[in-house]
């Protein structure tokens, strides 16, 4: 393993210390493929057979779909694929390439398919495999294989695994350079969990503020303000305001309570569904649902364009909701769009929407026959004004504290 005559290599990747060598994987180590037994070879218990499935995250979860074969198959036919505690495994059958994990002692006997090499020091193994282990997920030597496949497979052959090219520090600062990886990993990874806690916690905030917004607990109440009451015998002299209900007593002062369907006019969408879902992101029209995924395609159709805007889009369904300000299509009838009437500012709403949902325990239509009857709490209109410029202010610094994480 001195790999010291460098005279038989060419078309090494860069610079190395003097006491570094350039060499093979080959040179160090013993390189095999997987194998793949006949189906009788499978039973219920086994030996434990590795798949590319249970590759996950760079380690080998072998609950995950977990299959054995037969002990005589494994020290059989399937004799140069069994694996040792500590050997490397990585996957030469893509997209992706280069998933690594080393085997762990939980697994004191294995196999794998052909989906993957094993790699097997001759010596110092358990250096070598972390150093390897290492060097290898930086993926410059992976990635500059050239590869071969169809049907959008790519496929790295054994003899290209044994001749990746390996730059080989002494022992010791193998063992060094694997501390010092694994010390900034384990920062990296408090990083990302902090970061995990925080995004949670922003969203948590959010949540807290929408919710002091609806209670008129954002912005002081302005005594000047035109109460909600009149705002809204304006848009229905005959609405019915409900004093007896149980929140009305707890509103702030100037503000009043209304049903949803009060204050909102509703639209079918099926002027607006596309005829076709050939999408591209090459064309103009966005197709949206009020779901997680908002924007689900783009359309080149030009006709039945919804553009009386903004507008507000909630999902029949699930009564998730989100407001537009932009032209758009629809895929499907499973949604309203709603239009807030005069004296009603719409963001205010679309605010309070995306704070209350119904879930049931039912696959029905919620628009008509429950959620337009939920009471909703209505500020002066000026009011409205100041709590939405004041969520916009807030929920934009949260928003851009998220995008640093």
């Amino acid at each position: 393993m001195t790999g010291s005559d460098k005279s038989h290599y060419e078309n090494w990747p860069f610079e190395i210390p003097e006491n570094w060598t350039w060499c093979r994987v080959d040179d160090f180590a013993y390189v095999a493929s997987g194998s793949t037994p006949s189906k009788d070879a499978f039973v219920e218990k086994g030996i434990p057979y590795i798949k590319m499935y249970n590759l996950r995250n760079q380690q080998i979860d072998f609950f995950f779909h977990p299959q054995y074969i037969k002990p005589e198959v494994h020290n059989g036919k399937l004799q140069r694929s069994r694996t040792e505690v500590g050997d490397l495994i990585m996957n030469i059958v893509g997209p992706p390439l280069g998933k690594l994990a080393i085997i762990p002692s939980d697994l004191p006997e294995s196999n794998f398919n052909q989906a993957a090499v094993l790699i097997r020091p001759y010596m110092y193994k358990e250096i070598l495999v972390n150093y390897l282990f290492y060097y290898l997920s930086e993926m410059s030597e992976i990635n500059s294989i050239s590869t071969k496949g169809s049907a959008g497979q790519v496929n790295i052959s054994l003899t290209q695994s044994q001749n990746m090219r390996i730059a080989l520090p002494p022992l010791n600062e193998q063992v060094r350079i694997v501390k010092e990886v694994r010390k900034w990993f384990t920062y990296v990874d408090s990083i990302d969990s902090n970061a995990c806690e925080l995004e949670e916690l922003i969203d948590n905030t959010k949540q807290s503020i929408l919710r002091m917004a609806i209670q008129g607990k954002l912005v002081k109440q302005n005594p000047s303000d035109e109460p909600a009451i009149d705002l809204l015998k304006r848009i229905n002299p005959n609405i019915q305001i409900p004093c007896d209900n149980p929140h009305y007593q707890k509103l702030p002062r100037g503000w009043s309570m209304c049903r949803l369907e009060d204050v909102v006019d509703y639209e079918q969408p099926q002027a607006y569904i596309v005829d076709s879902t050939d999408y591209s992101d090459n064309y103009d029209t966005p197709v949206l649902t009020a779901g997680k995924s908002f924007v689900i395609g783009y359309t080149n159709e030009n006709h039945g364009i919804c553009n009386n805007l903004p507008v507000i889009i909630f999902d029949d369904f699930t009564t998730d909701s989100k407001f537009v300000d932009f032209p758009f299509k629809v895929k499907s009838s499973a949604m309203k769009i709603l239009r807030p009437r005069k004296g009603i500012n719409i963001k205010f709403l679309a605010y309070y929407m995306s704070i209350t949902r119904l879930v049931g325990k039912t696959h029905k239509r919620y628009w008509i026959s429950e959620y337009s009857k939920l009471f909703i709490p209505i500020p002066p209109y000026n009011e409205q004004t100041r709590i939405v410029n004041a969520l916009q202010k807030t929920l934009r610094a949260l928003d851009d504290i998220a995008a640093m994480l």
